[in-house]
This record gives structure tokens, C-alpha cells and sequence, in this order.
């Protein structure tokens, strides 16, 4: 595997950001790394890109120790942190440049082309990092993850600020990428989830509560049936929140309703019963799939 880790600990103080956690992300597949904010997140970012050191547990990055083999590592690893930090009085071309003399890339000025190509950064390349827009300033953090063609990819909110196109665009890229790469990606956006990842790692208060894909965890987690109904006219949503197992109901329209279920039983009767009894037209009812935004509330909740 691309990146080990086994029982990884970090404390601050008393406090412990991650408590033992373990994963592995493979080559040829993105990784959703998901939770609350303060879940741990960005601490294990941190550790697996050789800026924190854990306090205890081991963490691998294509077979290299983070605590003894850091350079290695570095040249192993595209990072793009969470806020991009970038040199903003450079062109971008300058910028990529720089970076990649640091890595020391061969055919540096090819490569910049690529990227310039891949990142969609054509239309501004002669301008200068600080007069670019947020999007613009995300695609150049990319370039310079990906300028010396890294084995793992660790992007933190990699979307951040880009409109619609752009995320057409950016998600496309990095799914490509992810057929020959190793990807962790950080994201607050669950329909990012749903379109990039292959498997979804979520932390909550420093564990790990789930590691599957996300068919699986669709299976695993319970008590988000979601049921779609229609009705001819307009219903009062407190009727059937007042249904038996009705967990919660979002309002489509005055006539539409998401229905949640607060177990595994199939409250499609009930609600046919509460129609015949009312002699309400019911024009459609059929199950969804719980979403990845339903799984992570309730795997990420307060108890």
C-alpha cells in the first residue's frame, strides 16, 4: 500500500487529537478523509507530510517512516494544505518554476506546460499569483502539488472557491489522477464524496468511526431509511412526523417529502395506511439511498 497507518497518536498537552487511529489508502484509489471540524483532520495531514510529529503509532508513506525517512517522503508526496498558501508577487510560472527546482524536476519547463495544461491555468499563465481569483489560486496549488509527479496526493479542500465549471473540471482531474495515484482528499462538500472517492475514512473526536466505500457504508449504517413521497394535494408535514418510526421529514414542496425512518422497518404501510385513513392521493412513494451527508451526521453526532 501507498500510505500505513497503525495506531497513530498525537497529543496537545492532555488533550488527544487522535487517539490510535489506523488506515491504508492504495494505489489507484481516491480517499475521502471526512469529519468535524476539530475531529483530527488536518493533524493527521500534518503527520503523514512530515510537518507534526506523531506522539505515538507508525505512519508509512510509500514504505518510508514519516519519523525517519521525512526527505524521502517529501519527494514522494504532492501536498495542497487547506488555505494555499502560495507566493502571491509571483507569476505563476515563476512560481511553478521555483517549486520545481526544488524538487528538481527534469524537463522542468515541459512539465510546467503539462500543468499549466492539466490545471486549466492557460487563460491567466502570465499573470501574477496576487491578481488571480480564489479558483485560480486553488488550480495553482495543484500545479505544484502534482509539478514533480508525486506517488501519493494529499489535498485539503482542494475545491475551495471554485465555481461550478471549475468543479466540473478540478473533480474530473483529480479522479483521473486517482487511476494511478495514491489520493487523500479532505472535503466538506458531500456530493464531492459521492462523485470522486472510492472509499470514505470518517473521524469523529479523534477515532476512526468508519472505513469502507461508500456502497458498503450504505449497508453498514442504520436508521436513515429514506422514503420519497407524493401526495395530489397539499399535507401538513407534522402529520407525518407524528407517524410511527418517522424519524424526520424534510419538505420538498407543499406536496413532496422526504421521510426518514428511525430503524430498519419499512414504513411504506404505514404511510399507505395514513393516506386511506385521511383519503389522501398518494402519487409516488419509493425508497432512496441514504446519502454520504446522512451517514456522517449520524456517524459524527453528539451523543
Amino acid at each position: 500500500m501507498s500510505v500505513r497507518v497503525q495506531g497513530l497518536t498525537k497529543y496537545y498537552g492532555d488533550q488527544a487529537a487522535l487517539d490510535h487511529i489506523s488506515f491504508e489508502a492504495h494505489k489507484g484509489e481516491v480517499l475521502g478523509f471526512l469529519g468535524p471540524n476539530g475531529a483530527g483532520k488536518t493533524t493527521t495531514m500534518k503527520i503523514l507530510t512530515c510537518f507534526l510529529p506523531q506522539t505515538e503509532g507508525l505512519a508509512e508513506v510509500c514504505g518510508f517512516d514519516v519519523m525517519k525517512n521525512s526527505m524521502d517522503i517529501k519527494r514522494k508526496i504532492g501536498y495542497l494544505p487547506e488555505g494555499n498558501p502560495l507566493y502571491k508577487d509571483m507569476y505563476i510560472k515563476e512560481y511553478l518554476e521555483f517549486v520545481g527546482r526544488i524538487y528538481k524536476v527534469a524537463q522542468l519547463n515541459k512539465r510546467i506546460e503539462e500543468m499549466i495544461d492539466r490545471t486549466g491555468l492557460g487563460p491567466e499563465r502570465h499573470k501574477m499569483i496576487g491578481q488571480l481569483s480564489k479558483g485560480y489560486r486553488q488550480r495553482v496549488g495543484l500545479a505544484q502539488a502534482m509539478i514533480h509527479d508525486p506517488e501519493v496526493l494529499i489535498l485539503d479542500e482542494p475545491t475551495s472557491g471554485l465555481d461550478p465549471n471549475q468543479l466540473v473540471e478540478i473533480r474530473q482531474l483529480v479522479k483521473d489522477l486517482g487511476k494511478e495515484k495514491t489520493i487523500i482528499l479532505s472535503t466538506h462538500i458531500m456530493q464531492e464524496v459521492q462523485a470522486i472517492c472510492d472509499r470514505v475514512v470518517i473521524i469523529n473526536q479523534g477515532k476512526i468511526v468508519a472505513d469502507d466505500p461508500i456502497a458498503v457504508l450504505r449497508e453498514k449504517v442504520k436508521g436513515f431509511k429514506v422514503l420519497f413521497i407524493e401526495f395530489s394535494a397539499k399535507i401538513d408535514p407534522k402529520e407525518l412526523k407524528a407517524l410511527s418510526h418517522v424519524k424526520k421529514v424534510d419538505v420538498i414542496s407543499p406536496t413532496s417529502f422526504h421521510v426518514y425512518s428511525d430503524s430498519d422497518k419499512d414504513i411504506r404501510p404505514i404511510v399507505s395506511g395514513y393516506a386511506a385513513e385521511k383519503a389522501y392521493t398518494l402519487l409516488e412513494m419509493r425508497t432512496e439511498m441514504s446519502s454520504v451527508e446522512d451517514i456522517f451526521q449520524q456517524l459524527t453526532k453528539s451523543n
